[in-house]
């Protein structure tokens, strides 16, 4: 009988709200969330503004939960996001937005591995095939399309052998040779994920990928 692997990460009692903006209300987005994300490929769902991306944002350190903990284990180490350490186990790339748009798939490509200890440049070299990335190398963000902007976030974050990666959306505006390659990629890492895991929000699951751990963010909203 095959023992359970511990969780990567246990989140506990998570509560984010967007603050009050020009005399409107803040917005509850998740309150008292619970969830313990297993090694291999995890699938957020949930519909429109439920808080998916502001989930993964919380996970990525880029906003502050109201309350809550989060406890990613490295090895022997648990981290919190108060840990110096946790950037460099976080992969998260988010290239949308014109702050971007000066910069070319290299410097994103530089910016990940010098985050990350353990960036596998093999592996971003077949990234950047799989993706078909190559003929795009050297043209700055401003010149990509939604789509392959998306690819070179992805190859970012693949790539960068973090022990959490996070993926936001990842198969859309992707052409159909892509979109096989990365659930070819993630169905490889499903299969042997070691200590690490992969978080993938999006509406429907990713096409026969085992799943470690299914979180439903439309399960907390009230009926």
């Amino acid at each position: 009988m095959a023992l359970t692997p511990s969780p990567v990460l246990q989140i506990e009692q998570l509560c984010f709200d967007y603050p009050a903006h020009q005399g409107q209300p803040a917005v509850p987005v998740l309150h008292g969330f619970n969830a313990s994300l297993l090694p291999g490929v995890s699938w957020v769902s949930g519909d429109e503004s439920c808080g998916k991306t502001t989930l993964l944002r919380l996970l990525a350190g880029e906003l502050r939960a109201r309350s809550g903990s989060l406890a990613l284990r490295c090895g022997s180490a648990t981290l919190s996001p108060a840990s110096q350490d946790w950037a460099a186990e976080v992969a998260w790339c988010d290239l949308r937005g014109p702050a971007h748009d000066p910069l070319y798939p290299a410097d994103c490509f530089a910016r990940l591995q010098a985050r990350h200890l353990g960036f596998d440049s093999d592996l971003l070299t077949r990234m950047i095939e799989g993706l078909d990335l190559a003929p795009h190398l050297d043209k700055a963000m401003y010149m990509l399309s939604t789509g392959t902007r998306r690819k070179v976030a992805l190859a970012s974050v693949l790539a960068s052998g973090a022990t959490l990666m996070l993926l936001d959306d990842p198969f859309a505006a992707l052409d159909k040779g892509s979109i096989d390659f990365l659930l070819e990629h993630l169905q490889d890492q499903a299969q042997a994920p070691a200590d690490r895991a992969w978080v993938l929000a999006a509406y429907v699951p990713p096409r026969a990928v085992p799943l470690a751990s299914h979180l439903d963010l439309d399960a907390l909203r009230s009926p």
